[in-house]
């Protein structure tokens, strides 16, 4: 059990210790209390965290931040390769500039709050939320590891970010695109009628592609990470079979020529994988011009596919499966305005209790 005893200082002041063992039988204190109430109330809390399994060795804490985001960084084998740029550039960035040297104890709720009001006032609020997210994923980690009691960022007030509308352009305006986008014309057409991802689009192989069910298999993505193509499995890690138009699906069919089955089906103009920065570039955002739509990226292009076949009558498990979202409230989340017409529907074809139609009727009758 923890003890206290009083001491003198040089000075000749009054002051408590607490001696107490810790978990592994090391014998050490606390000095400094003011008051023996003071030191008996924390002799208690010693006692009971450490039946509770919490103690915090005062030496845990003295690790820095610099330190644990290393080790975090180096945990997280189960993100993709583009995710983990994202966390690099996100420590180098934002996070170890302020707390590379702090000793993780030292981290309080109210200098989380300075330092995310610091980066709100030069980063855009989802670049602040990002940092906010890794940080509190590293202080997470500290707790885990019984290096501080709680995660002091819990309670940080964030930027609000407000979601730019989603760009729904109609088939007019596609068709209008993918004729003035030339040598990605094809690519065009198949974002914006199946929503794939760009990544997913990029790494279809012409293997993928079933011509007698007119189904496209994503079971692939590829990322660009500095200069490199990185693949890996689509975002949710499942793959899924998308329906593709009977005309896109010739399309897509004399499109392949002689090209093995192991060929990229949308390779680049010079041949490898199709980079969304380098499309871009070339020909995607004069085309946007071109065509006079509304501002969009290809990666829009999914709201695009979503809304086309709503309007088309598909209902939102098809929606989500052609996406590729993991649940369908996911894709009522997003796309809820687009069902607002189906849910109209609904109502309107509700029955109607006898009653409240004889009322109708005999008002009909009167008028």
């Amino acid at each position: 059990m923890a003890a206290v005893s009083v001491y003198t200082t040089r000075s000749g002041a009054r002051r408590y210790r607490v001696r107490y063992r810790t978990p592994d039988g090391r014998q050490t204190d606390k000095r400094g209390f003011t008051t023996k109430d003071a030191a008996e109330k924390w002799a208690n809390r010693i006692e009971v965290s450490k039946a509770d399994g919490k103690y915090i060795s005062p030496s845990a804490g003295r690790v820095t931040v610099g330190e644990l985001a290393g080790q975090w960084y180096e945990s997280k084998i189960d993100v993709k390769p583009s995710s983990l740029e994202r966390y690099r550039q996100t420590l180098e960035q934002q996070i170890l500039p302020t707390w590379d040297r702090v000793p993780v104890s030292e981290v309080t709720a109210r200098t989380i709050q300075e330092w995310i009001n610091d980066l709100s006032a030069r980063r855009a609020p989802s670049t602040v939320k990002k940092a906010h997210h890794a940080f509190s994923m590293i202080l997470d980690m500290a707790v885990r590891d019984l290096r501080i009691a709680a995660n002091p960022s819990a309670s940080t007030n964030l930027p609000r970010r407000r979601k730019p509308d989603p760009v729904f352009l109609t088939a007019e305006q596609v068709f209008a695109l993918a004729d003035n986008a030339g040598q990605g014309e094809l690519v065009v057409l198949t974002l914006a009628f199946t929503g794939m991802r760009w990544g997913e689009m990029a790494a279809l192989r012409v293997r993928r592609w079933d011509p007698v069910r007119r189904r496209l298999t994503v079971a692939e993505s590829v990322t660009d990470v500095n200069g490199h193509s990185v693949w890996g499995t689509p975002k949710t890690h499942q793959s899924r079979s998308i329906p593709v138009p009977g005309w896109l699906a010739e399309r897509i069919t004399a499109s392949i020529g002689g090209r093995s089955g192991d060929g990229l089906l949308f390779p680049a103009p010079g041949g490898g994988v199709m980079r969304n920065q380098n499309a871009r570039r070339d020909w995607f955002d004069k085309a946007v011009a071109q065509a006079r739509i509304p501002r969009i990226t290809p990666h829009q292009l999914r709201d695009t596919a979503a809304s086309l076949a709503i309007s088309s009558g598909a209902n939102v498990k098809a929606v989500q499966r052609m996406l590729g979202h993991a649940s369908a409230a996911m894709t009522l989340d997003i796309y809820a305005g687009l069902f607002e017409d189906d849910l109209n529907d609904v109502a309107d074809r509700m029955p109607r209790p006898p009653e409240v139609a004889g009322v109708f009727d005999l008002h009909a009758r009167r008028g």
